[in-house]
């Protein structure tokens, strides 16, 4: 048996609750993992709420929360190629195991052998905010040099893309709170305070973390425009992030993180039974940095 937080009704963060439940049988893609560290995201209370019906599919209640984790591997299933029991890996709970519980099953496919040196923590980032801002910065593929706002730099995804983006040699600009501005002027971006009046400028590429409103009003900015949470950037002319789940990416991500080259900037680590605390902060959308539920202690 294994401790999970989930929920047995879609609805607000009163519907979460802690349960126990068999540690999950892999299927024959799947990886069984003990958790080490789980990221925290907003997709996590989305699904929570309802609001992602596409990625929830007709999967029975209860379920578990989470949908990012690095941990070791307690048996595989008989389709999984390159991971063995007693690896440490990261990767995606894309089949509906949850990731805010001891054990979890991890899609075969997305899931990376990592190495030694990094933290469980670190690792846990990886699949959502690490990979997210590689597919961005792949897709948009500027050229040295080039100017890039991020719009929404203060949290996980807008951080990694900030570094990764300066990693390429692109001039890097973000919006934020003003209580963000240090974050982004760490990691060499130029910082606008969004809460002091319109942003301007002009950008060769604009990368949303935020949505709504405030994508339409950075979207006159650049010719070329992509956000990570906002279907609706398309009607503005732009593109949606188009995601990959798989090892490779994860690998790269490791790597990156492994040579020093991206910090996935963990602003606060929480053990499974504060996981709520970590999610509720996720959810008022004054989280800096990343949040990670820490199961390694």
């Amino acid at each position: 048996m294994s401790t999970a937080l989930g929920y047995r009704a879609f609805g607000t963060a009163e519907v979460q609750e802690f349960f126990d439940r068999p540690d999950p049988a892999p299927g024959p893609h799947e990886v069984l993992v003990r958790v080490a560290a789980a990221g925290v995201n907003p997709l996590d209370h989305l699904l929570r709420s309802g609001h992602v019906p596409d990625l929830s599919g007709d999967l029975p209640f209860p379920r578990v929360i989470g949908m990012e984790a690095a941990g070791t591997v307690l048996a595989t299933g008989k389709d999984v190629t390159g991971l063995g029991v007693g690896d440490r890996v990261t990767g995606f709970a894309l089949t509906g195991a949850g990731t805010y519980a001891e054990t979890t099953l991890l899609l075969g496919e997305s899931t990376a052998r990592i190495p030694d040196t990094l933290p469980w923590t670190w690792a846990a980032t990886i699949p959502v905010a690490g990979t997210t801002a590689l597919d961005v910065l792949d897709q948009l593929d500027l050229e040295l040099g080039a100017a890039l706002l991020v719009n929404g730099i203060g949290g996980g995804v807008g951080i990694a893309v900030a570094q990764l983006a300066r990693d390429r040699g692109l001039v890097v600009t973000g919006t934020g709170s003003a209580a963000k501005r240090g974050l982004a002027t760490k990691y060499g971006a130029a910082f606008i305070d969004y809460t002091a009046g319109s942003v301007v400028g002009r950008f060769d590429a604009v990368v949303d973390t935020v949505g709504g409103q405030s994508l339409r009003e950075v979207a006159p900015l650049t010719r070329k425009l992509i956000s990570v949470g906002d279907q609706s950037v398309t009607e503005l002319g732009g593109e949606f992030v188009r995601r990959r789940v798989d090892r490779t990416g994860l690998e790269r991500v490791a790597e990156l993180m492994a040579e020093g080259r991206l910090d996935p900037h963990i602003t606060e680590t929480y053990p499974l039974a504060r996981a709520q605390e970590a999610l509720a902060l996720v959810e008022s959308r004054h989280a800096a940095g990343k949040l990670v539920i820490d199961l390694s202690r």
